[in-house]
């Protein structure tokens, strides 16, 4: 089990200094950041500026408070604001991570420390080792979270959280805080909490999903069995090695974001050998196959999603999302590929098409391609961390290809051999058998 409490409790003597480890498999042990280390914000990938001075969209850039001060006075007004938030009685929390695997996992884990209780609160985590554009850059983005009404729908547990840095960035410290929950607010907490989940009965059911899907079906030619992945990818120098299963059963979306983040510094701090892939069973994140189930189960992985990506750890990891109401056709974007995603329906044909199936690109109905899905209808809500050496042996150097998924429009697109592969035996199972194979794994998490 995934104890996401861990770290909050542990931030004034955190010793997990890892830093991330690139798609070289090389761990660079990270004091600055650079546009070529893996996990800086993605969009300094495009502005070539320092993170401080990366504009983000949405966010009005005001004028640097700060400019003309020299370090000293910096470092005199970072210490007497910290004075302050004690003089408040704020906790001050500190944390000595050096790199933004472990600042991810320490900050969302006491954001859902926050979020857990209904009064209103407020705490103060220092990051000496973090250099400030790091923070900055997700303060930027969680500013535009919280104006984009289609996520925050789904995530309303986060409109009482606000983060900010002190003293506008004088110091490496975010200021966390919450407002107190309103009646109506404790009311859908409890009514999502309200279901108490069994890890090993979790565990059983996504067992159970792998085994009838990834393995029998062979969603994953390179997975043979339940509890070790990476098999028969020696040559490609990836040596098999145990699937880890971790579990948590909270329903909040910052608590499970901790835990995802918790996972990856487990990965990143242990060999291929130990633990080759990660499975994340979240089984209180959009419980059921309704349409809100579904349309919650995606606002929480994107949300997971878009905070790996802002750092850069696409780079470093693979992420493939499963629900038991799994559709392609309502994940957004729905015409373009979605991070930890199948790709889009309409793809199916001209990928068909391009891997040399013309026949079934032809004569395979909507109906057939749709079953394509299956292959991610979990019993619950599950995440698959990957690591990218991994699918890059996995699938080959050439694996990027040019697909015409309309007539003059033209798309990067990779897996084409996977994907085609999968739609054709999925649809050849057959939508009863692939129904009947969910609802008994379903019921095995009951």
């Amino acid at each position: 089990m995934i104890f996401r409490r861990s770290i909050l409790l542990a931030l004034s003597t955190l010793t997990t200094a890892l830093a991330f480890q690139g798609s070289s498999g090389v761990i660079r042990h990270t004091t600055s950041l650079s546009r070529h280390d893996a996990f800086v914000p993605s969009n300094y990938r495009i502005s070539h500026t320092a993170l401080s001075e990366t504009a983000v969209p949405g966010v009005e850039q005001e004028e640097d408070p700060l400019a003309g001060m020299t370090e000293e006075q910096k470092a005199n007004l970072f210490q007497a604001l910290l004075r302050d938030l004690q003089i408040e009685t704020v906790p001050l929390l500190g944390c000595d991570a050096n790199a933004v695997h472990t600042m991810s996992a320490a900050l969302w884990t006491t954001i859902a420390e926050l979020s857990e209780r209904d009064e209103a609160d407020k705490v103060c985590l220092v990051m000496e080792a973090i250099p400030i554009g790091a923070l900055q850059a997700f303060v930027e983005d969680f500013t535009v979270l919280k104006t984009q009404g289609r996520l925050m729908f789904e995530l309303r547990e986060l409109e009482r959280v606000s983060v900010s840095l002190v003293g506008k960035g004088v110091g490496p410290a975010f200021i966390i805080e919450t407002t107190e929950r309103t009646e109506e607010e404790i009311q859908v907490k409890n009514a999502r909490s309200s279901v108490a989940y069994d890890e090993a009965k979790s565990t059983a059911a996504l067992k159970s999903f792998i085994d009838r899907i990834v393995v029998n079906e062979q969603a994953c030619p390179y997975t043979k069995n339940v509890d070790l992945a990476a098999v028969g990818l020696d040559k490609q120098g990836v040596p098999p090695g145990p699937v880890a299963y971790r579990f948590d059963a909270s329903s909040d979306a910052a608590a499970v974001v901790g835990v995802f983040w918790n996972c990856v510094c487990e990965l990143l701090s242990k060999p291929q050998e130990e633990i080759s892939t990660t499975m994340l069973s979240l089984p209180a994140i959009g419980p059921g196959t309704s349409e809100a189930s579904s349309k919650r189960f995606s606002a929480v992985v994107e949300l997971i999603s878009r905070y790996l990506v802002l750092f850069r750890g696409d780079d470093v990891f693979g992420l493939v999302h499963f629900h038991p109401a799994y559709d392609r056709t309502t994940i957004e974007p729905l015409d373009k590929p979605a991070y930890g995603h199948l790709p889009p329906r309409d793809w199916l044909r001209p990928m068909l098409k391009l891997n040399g199936n013309t026949d079934e690109a032809e004569n395979m109905t909507d109906e057939d391609l749709a079953l394509n899905d299956y292959q991610r209808k979990a019993p619950f809500t599950a995440i698959n961390i990957l690591r990218v050496n991994q699918l890059n042996a996995a699938s080959g150097a050439k694996s990027i290809v040019d697909l015409e998924v309309a007539e003059g429009v033209t798309e990067k697109a990779s897996g084409i051999n996977t994907y085609s592969r999968n739609a054709i035996r999925l649809a050849g199972v057959g939508k009863d058998a692939l129904e009947a194979g969910l609802q008994a794994d379903i019921a095995m998490n009951e």
